[in-house]
């Protein structure tokens, strides 16, 4: 599976109201530090100390906001 890994303050910036509100990944525990990580069919897996746990998803045109926000591509 391949994956784009950004903080949790650019996750934030890329998440639309419709996908999930700042609250509710807040009350995930989700802070700008986070390590996150989102996979090609949108699901957002967050990085615990022992495992990754998936917190939510994108939909829509979300690979262009990742790439875009993060320079990065698909590893």
């Amino acid at each position: 599976m391949q994956f784009i890994e950004m903080s949790g303050k650019a996750l934030q910036r890329v998440v639309s109201d419709d996908e999930l509100h700042p609250n509710e990944l807040a009350k995930l525990g989700l802070t700008d530090e986070s390590v996150v990580r989102i996979n090609r069919q949108g699901d957002i897996e967050m990085r615990r100390p022992d495992r990754w746990d998936i917190i939510g998803g994108l939909l829509g045109e979300f690979e262009e906001r990742i790439k875009r926000e993060t320079g990065l591509d698909w590893v």
